[in-house]
């Protein structure tokens, strides 16, 4: 690693935190079961909502990694957690970031919070494991990828399937051309939804909303705005299920193919952008198009990838996989030709961390299932076909539609 993990800072960062211990216990010390100090990875989480504590849970059980250190804007939750892990609450994440004793950072925030949040943890020297989706536009996305491969840190995307072994073999399938050349590619996920009140309310007691607002633009409180299926439908904050659940199937989809990459893509289709609630994000899409040569589909309903050969194709989603041939759930894939193996998500990250070899998601391919989510929420918003150079990374002949992928005017202080 970069920078050492030492038993003297991890003995620092406990000495800091709100609920340090007067005795160490001896599992502090490594056992068995518990990598030694000198061996854990120093972590930071920003954000501990409900993903987040899911995560925080992951990590927590981990004999290689050690809290040191949660940011929330939301008193009662770092508060909460922060006690449970024994490490010390901040409101203010650059406080959390400025530490030199974190060695990676958890971001779960909502999703407009993400690259700003990652770019920040790159360029302070942290790895990060981020939750999808990626960026609020391509843009971000770009300007994401950059800062991590300029400051060589780490980066996992929180597409958990990856971590799969039924995702990894349908994958393995595609490759290695057991279903022969893939023609078509057909990605299902979820609807978003309408509704919510824009009504002003009282603020939650404990919430820092000017925090949580960061970068865009300042309203006032609304009940639905802060929560779940607010921060994920509000088009301020995000680009809705296109992404927020979609990141999920087209993640499998560029790890199976490179259909994205091989030629110019385009995409056209309808949706539906609700005008009279607060949740204005796009939803009831049914897009389609051409990624290359290969035919590209993109609706919601139960979420799965399906590939489609000359020869067969296999479908796969969160729980299970399917085939035509069956037989094709039995292929026997080449050493040469298969995927990297992850078990475990979060234990992935931490092993790169220590490795600094690449995760089983790293941020080129967090890039490239996201800027689909965004070019079907641009065709959708411009109310045509829209194409993509990926060689170029630019929208092609449509000055509309480009402007909508260019980075959003972020309010002081935050930036990119």
């Amino acid at each position: 690693m970069s920078r050492k993990i030492t038993r003297r800072r991890v003995l620092q960062g406990a000495a800091a935190t709100v609920a340090a211990p007067l005795v160490i216990p001896s599992s502090v010390l490594g056992d068995e079961t518990t990598a030694a100090p000198s061996e854990r990875v120093a972590l930071g989480q920003i954000g501990v909502g409900n993903r987040g504590r899911q995560l925080l849970r992951g990590f927590f059980g981990s004999k290689d990694a050690q809290y040191v250190a949660i940011a929330d804007c939301y008193r009662d939750r770092r508060e909460g957690m922060a006690a449970m892990t024994k490490s010390k609450a901040y409101q203010d994440h650059r406080e959390l970031l400025a530490r030199d004793d974190i060695d990676a950072v958890i971001i779960a925030t909502p999703d407009h919070w993400h690259v700003p949040l990652a770019n920040a943890a790159a360029r302070a020297g942290k790895d990060c494991y981020v939750e999808k989706p990626l960026g609020v536009t391509i843009e971000e996305d770009l300007v994401c990828r950059k800062v991590f491969q300029q400051n060589k840190r780490i980066f996992q995307y929180g597409t958990q399937q990856r971590s799969s072994r039924h995702c990894r073999l349908a994958c393995e399938l595609v490759r290695a051309g057991k279903i022969g050349k893939v023609h078509t590619i057909e990605v299902i996920a979820p609807d978003g939804g309408a509704g919510g009140s824009t009504a002003e309310a009282p603020l939650p007691d404990g919430l820092d909303y000017d925090r949580w607002i960061g970068p865009a633009a300042m309203v006032p409180y609304a009940n639905g705005r802060c929560n779940p299926p607010g921060s994920y439908w509000i088009y301020d904050y995000s680009i809705g299920y296109l992404a927020g659940w979609g990141a999920h199937p087209l993640d499998l989809m560029v790890w199976g193919s490179d259909a994205d990459i091989s030629g110019i893509v385009e995409v056209e289709g309808t949706g539906v952008i609700p005008t009279d609630s607060l949740y204005d994000s796009v939803i009831h899409w049914d897009m389609q198009g051409k990624l290359g040569d290969v035919n590209f589909t993109f609706k919601p309903g139960r979420d799965s990838t399906k590939f489609i050969g000359d020869e067969g194709w296999v479908r796969v989603w969160r729980g299970g996989i399917d085939a035509e041939p069956k037989s094709l759930l039995k292929a026997e894939i080449d050493p040469e030709q298969k995927l990297v193996e992850s078990r475990r998500h979060d234990q992935n990250f931490l092993d790169a961390v220590k490795s600094r070899q690449p995760a089983v998601s790293p941020i080129e391919d967090a890039v490239r299932s996201d800027i689909i989510s965004h070019l079907c929420n641009i065709a959708v918003r411009v109310g045509r076909k829209v194409r993509w150079d990926p060689k170029t990374e630019q929208i092609l002949d449509d000055a509309e539609a480009a402007k909508l992928a260019q980075a959003r005017p972020m309010r002081e202080p935050w930036t990119l």
